[in-house]
């Protein structure tokens, strides 16, 4: 067994799963008991037991559409050499090392490694994984600025300043920290994947030349080496090519949005479009702000975050805080779910 597969067996094993789980159960009881105050939870449960079970349905079959358009784009991506089975499996698994690992890092590298296992050379692998991040950050640099514009940025002047694990902070300066640190990367990125990776590796390599970045060398050059090998993957491909992937990634983060929409319409009566957009908005801060989550898979930050965007005068924070737990129900822990028991079938695919 290489030292990939032992990583990416030690990412899929149950601890780091338990691990991701307790973090996330944890810091959503702490939330509720910190929130609560004189509330009953019986109040709560009031007001969730009577959805709207045609916005609920809607909201499980948007995360399938969203599922299947993941499919689609890897496929495509691959050239279809990626077979439909192996799309399913890569999707699946991709998020659930998602889930278990931090924000901020990702699942980026056991996705090369799936591919990899897959059939597709590493080169390639890598070139796509890449590609993939740069389209999914490009979105999200894109479409907030259509959604801050769209509201006037009222988004946040109505969360004002508040008090964030004991910090006074503004959502508004981690949303524009985070921006910024996801726009450097994804310049970086794209220059050294799709533009010049020759020049992208002289540049990695003359800034840790120094006695201070020195130790970084030798990373530095394995990560450009690796640009450059993965840059050739992607010379030559055609307008279609791109089409596809760029429309597939607008669907998929629509689609992964809207769900939110369906599920909140499903408790809340009012389902205007001005309330439809405002929820969308609020999701693309909410994704933007929650990428510098150091837990694993945002666990515990997306919901706190959920709640501070979306609390109004008409429900109480008891509330957006359960619609924050069947939220991540289905796009986390399902997905947890989901992992631990395909990845031992998975491997026993590929290592046929």
């Amino acid at each position: 067994m290489d030292i990939s597969q032992d990583k990416a067996i030690k990412t899929f094993s149950p601890h780091k799963v338990f691990i991701a789980i307790a973090i996330g159960l944890l810091a959503t009881v702490w939330l509720f008991y910190y929130n609560l105050g004189d509330q009953k939870l019986s109040t709560i449960f009031t007001d969730l037991a009577h959805p709207n079970w045609y916005w609920f349905i809607a909201a499980i079959f948007v995360l399938l559409l969203r599922d299947i358009a993941y499919m689609f784009r890897i496929r495509n991506l691959t050239h279809r050499e990626l077979s439909v089975k192996g799309s399913i499996y890569t999707i699946i698994l991709w998020e659930f090392a998602s889930a278990v690992t931090p924000s901020v890092v990702g699942g980026t590298a056991v996705a090369v490694f799936i591919l990899a296992k897959e059939g597709i050379k590493f080169g390639k692998a890598l070139a796509y994984v890449m590609l993939t991040a740069i389209l999914d950050n490009a979105f999200f640099l894109l479409a907030a600025p259509v959604a801050l514009f769209a509201t006037d940025s009222n988004i946040f002047q109505i969360i004002g300043e508040r008090e964030i694990f004991g910090m006074p902070l503004k959502v508004e300066i981690i949303f524009y920290i985070s921006y910024g640190l996801i726009a450097v990367y994804t310049l970086l990125m794209a220059y050294g994947l799709l533009i010049n990776p020759r020049s992208f590796k002289w540049l990695l390599l003359k800034i840790t030349n120094n006695n201070f970045l020195n130790k970084w060398r030798h990373s530095a050059y394995e990560l450009s080496s690796e640009m450059v090998l993965a840059s050739r993957q992607l010379t030559g491909v055609s307008k279609s090519y791109w089409f596809k992937a760029i429309v597939s990634t607008i669907f998929i983060w629509s689609a992964r949005y809207f769900m939110l929409n369906c599920l909140i319409s499903a408790f809340v009566s009012d389902s205007s479009m001005a309330v439809q957009f405002d929820i969308f908005a609020k999701q693309i801060v909410l994704w933007i702000v929650q990428l510098l989550s150091p837990t694993p898979g945002g666990a515990g930050i997306a919901i706190y975050f959920l709640k501070l965007l979306f609390q109004d005068n008409t429900h109480s924070q008891g509330f957006w805080l359960s619609i924050g737990l069947i939220w991540r129900m289905f796009t986390y822990y399902a997905y947890l779910i989901a992992g631990v028991i395909i990845f031992p079938r998975w491997l026993r695919r590929v290592s046929k």
